[in-house]
């Protein structure tokens, strides 16, 4: 197997992230985003139907996620991450030529199985090419900046949304969204893959890969070479087996499963209700966006700080994360501009977190269905936002929006505590391990 220089494989890393990043920004830049909602009562849909259309979202994402991660260990998972944002588009391009309740609802299923097929696959793919280019370190600082281009990206949209749509309608707001996937779908194709050089790899054994490649060898997106020699239901049975499997015996990627879960879905709910809070602690709806700004500034600013932070000693990075969790919940009882950007810094520390915890879980990885494994924490994240919904709407029936937030903030603490826990144990093992 070639091997190439650490100069040469860090050179060779902009080859995944120029069309990573591409990807990462015209995934959010939706103009349709803000607009939706707006499009489904337009035509006659009632508060109870919309909020049918969301369950059916997230119902998707739930059913589909594991079988597409598994296919993704599979298939070129470069081909799947290209056909996500073209699902996206049909559902966009359905809603505005036959706008109604069924055609909305086909929609969201389209919308939802493009978002799974991506579950698990990206992060999967940009781990395996790192590896292969010995840039596994970099992890975290790449897909910080993604994260960050994607809140910026989602930001953009919804200010260019304001003219567009007074221009041209929705018609014109659709078209843009759609081309936004169109575009997305060429970053997706442009995006390296040696999936055969991965299993390779993994068949030497070695611990620490500096198997290189070369983009001029051969085609990208090749299929894992043991799976291409069996029949592709059982290839895509023995990857779904084998991530359940490694998910189940591992102890290290269970304790990293949970935290990419708690970590990832309890900000991103309370990132909904931000408005909600804001007008009940007295702020002027005209001064709502400015609040929501101070909140994707931060999420933004801790997306970039991810790479700095994976530098820190192991034992800092939970305390980090509780910090988050008190400054979430410290901003929400004050209000005002101080609680505004004590809530941005909770924000930004639990993005940072959140692009760290999945850093942790690729790592822990050892078996051949990265993306499989990776998919089990979209699953249990995508159930566990849609249980957070409910719950949060009776936590504000009985509290109200400020101790609901701060009652959401709570579980990062008890993440903070397993995570240094397990981190302690794992120094341990070590410990043992070298004596």
């Amino acid at each position: 197997m070639r091997t190439l220089s650490s100069r040469v494989s860090g050179a060779r890393t902009s080859r995944l992230t120029l069309p990573l990043y591409a990807y990462a920004t015209t995934e959010e830049f939706i103009l349709l985003y803000p607009l939706y909602a707006l499009l489904f009562q337009e035509h006659g849909l009632s508060v109870a139907q919309i909020s049918s259309l969301f369950f059916l979202w997230s119902a998707t994402g739930l059913l589909v996620a594991v079988p597409s991660g598994a296919w993704a260990d599979v298939v070129p998972r470069r081909y799947l991450l290209a056909a996500a944002p073209l699902l996206a588009a049909a559902a966009f391009t359905l809603w505005l030529v036959a706008p109604s309740y069924w055609a909305f609802a086909l929609g969201f299923v389209l919308w939802g199985a493009g978002g799974a097929l991506s579950s698990g696959a990206l992060e999967a793919l940009v781990h395996t090419e790192l590896a292969l280019r010995d840039g596994t370190d970099r992890y975290a600082a790449i897909m910080g900046v993604r994260r960050t281009l994607g809140v910026v990206a989602a930001g953009g949209a919804t200010l260019l949304a304001i003219p567009v749509m007074s221009a041209g309608g929705y018609p014109a707001v659709g078209a843009a969204s759609v081309a936004a996937c169109a575009l997305c779908f060429l970053a997706g194709l442009a995006l390296p893959e040696h999936r055969e050089d991965a299993a390779a790899s993994e068949a030497d054994g070695a611990c620490d890969r500096t198997g290189g490649v070369d983009d001029a060898d051969g085609p990208d997106g090749q299929v894992d070479a043991q799976a291409s020699e069996k029949p592709p239901v059982s290839a895509y049975t023995a990857a779904l087996r084998a991530g359940l499997a490694e998910a189940r015996a591992s102890r290290a990627v269970r304790t990293a499963i949970v935290l990419v879960i708690v970590v990832g879905v309890f900000w991103g709910v309370l990132d909904e209700y931000l408005p909600l809070l804001a007008v009940e602690s007295g702020t002027p709806v005209e001064a709502v966006p400015f609040v929501v700004l101070v909140a994707w500034t931060g999420a933004s600013v801790g997306g970039l700080a991810a790479g700095p932070a994976a530098r820190l000693p192991a034992r800092a990075l939970p305390f980090l994360l509780g910090a988050g969790g008190v400054a979430i919940g410290a901003g929400a009882l004050l209000g005002g501009p101080l609680g505004w950007a004590l809530i941005g810094v909770g924000f930004g520390a639990c993005q940072s977190m959140d692009v760290l915890v999945d850093a942790r879980l690729q790592d822990s990885i050892t078996g051949p269905s990265r993306a499989t494994v990776t998919s089990l924490a979209g699953l249990g994240t995508d159930a566990l936002t849609l249980t957070s919904y409910a719950v949060y709407a009776g936590a504000f029936a009985l509290l109200g929006h400020a101790e609901a937030f701060a009652l959401f903030a709570a579980p990062y603490l008890l993440a903070a505590a397993v995570w240094a826990r397990s981190g302690a144990r794992r120094g341990r093992d070590s410990s043992c391990a070298s004596q």
